[in-house]
C-alpha cells in the first residue's frame, strides 16, 4: 500500500480507547426467515421503521420493516440487478442509495450506486432516480494480488453531497487496512477519490469494516465489524478520519452486516443468519459507551 499512499496513511492506534462493558448489545426484533442475508439498513424515523436490502443471489427488493421485525411493505426495483448489494444510505431528504459495490474477487467493472427517490418508496416498484458509477483509480488488476485485494466494499454513508465508502480488506495476511474514498453524489461515472486509511487489528473476523452509518445531525458516524464497533467524532469531510475514534467491542460475536442510527445516541445493527444464529435486529445506546465519571 506504501506505493499508493505514502503521505495519507493514517494510523489510529495511539488515539484509540477501548470499552470492556458487556449487555451492550440487545435484541430488538427478528427478521422473517425469508429475509436470512441483510446486508443493508437504513432508519426511517417519520415511521419509526427500517429499510433493508440484501446481498448477491436475492431479488433486485428493498423490504419496509416495522419494529416487531415485520414487512410492512416490498418495493421491486426495476431494471437494476442485485449484483452485490450490500449497503442502504440515505440523505436528509429521505431518498434512498443502494450501494451495489460487493466485490469479493475485486474483479467487478460495474461498481455502482443506486438512488431511489423518497416519494417512490410505495410504490409496487419502481426505476433508479439516476446510477452513479464508479472506479477505484488505484486498482490496476482484476483481481490485484492476493496481498492488495482491497476493493471489496459493504460500507457507506452520504454525508455533504458526497458519499464516504470503506473498503473490506480481503487480503492474505490480513492486517485491518481498509481504504476510505469519496465519490460525490451526482449521476454518471466518477474515479472514486482516496482520502486516508483506517486500520483496525489483524484478525480479519474482528476488523474486517462490514457496515457505516452517520447520526442524523451528522457530527458522529460509525463503523461496524462482526464484533467490533467504532465510533468517530470531531471529523471534517477532507480528513474524515482526523478525529476521536472510539473502538468497542461488543461482546456480540455473530455477523453484523449492518447499522443504522435510529436518532443521535441510538444504534440499530442487523446480521445475517448463520448456523442457526441471527437474522436479527438489534439496539445498542451509545451512551453505555461513555465511560463513568
Amino acid at each position: 500500500m506504501k506505493k499508493y499512499f505514502p503521505a495519507l496513511l493514517f494510523v489510529f492506534s495511539s488515539f484509540v480507547s477501548c470499552s470492556q462493558k458487556s449487555d451492550l448489545v440487545q435484541d430488538f426484533a427478528i427478521l422473517p426467515p425469508y429475509l436470512k442475508e441483510v446486508s443493508g439498513m437504513s432508519y426511517d424515523a417519520q415511521s419509526h421503521s427500517f429499510w433493508v436490502l440484501q446481498d448477491s443471489g436475492n431479488k433486485s427488493e428493498l423490504y419496509q420493516i416495522d419494529s416487531l421485525g415485520h414487512v410492512m411493505h416490498t418495493l421491486k426495483v426495476k431494471n437494476q440487478k442485485n449484483n452485490d448489494w450490500e449497503e442502504l444510505a440515505s440523505d436528509p431528504a429521505g431518498n434512498l442509495y443502494i450501494g451495489d459495490f460487493g466485490n469479493n474477487k475485486n474483479t467487478r467493472k460495474n461498481l455502482q450506486i443506486i438512488k431511489i427517490n423518497k416519494d417512490q418508496l410505495h410504490n409496487e416498484e419502481t426505476e433508479a432516480a439516476y446510477v452513479i458509477t464508479f472506479d477505484y483509480p488505484e486498482q490496476k488488476e482484476f483481481p490485484p494480488k492476493t496481498t492488495e485485494l482491497f476493493y471489496d466494499a459493504e460500507a457507506f454513508f452520504f454525508y455533504d453531497d458526497h458519499f464516504y465508502l470503506f473498503t473490506k480488506n480481503r487480503s492474505k495476511a490480513f492486517d485491518g487496512t481498509s481504504l476510505v474514498y469519496k465519490i460525490p453524489n451526482v449521476a454518471g461515472h466518477h474515479q472514486a477519490e482516496y482520502v486516508q486509511t483506517f486500520r483496525g487489528c489483524n484478525v480479519y473476523k474482528h476488523c474486517a469494516i462490514t457496515g457505516a452509518a452517520i447520526s442524523p445531525d451528522q457530527k458522529t458516524f460509525v463503523l461496524l465489524s462482526h464484533t467490533k464497533l467504532w465510533v468517530i467524532d470531531n471529523f471534517n469531510p477532507n480528513a474524515i478520519l482526523d478525529g476521536k475514534i472510539e473502538e468497542h467491542k461488543l461482546h456480540h460475536d455473530t455477523q453484523k452486516e449492518a447499522v443504522t442510527f435510529g436518532d443521535d445516541s441510538t444504534l440499530y445493527i442487523s446480521d445475517e443468519v448463520k448456523k442457526k444464529s441471527g437474522g436479527k435486529i438489534y439496539k445498542l445506546d451509545l451512551n453505555q459507551l461513555k465511560p463513568k465519571s
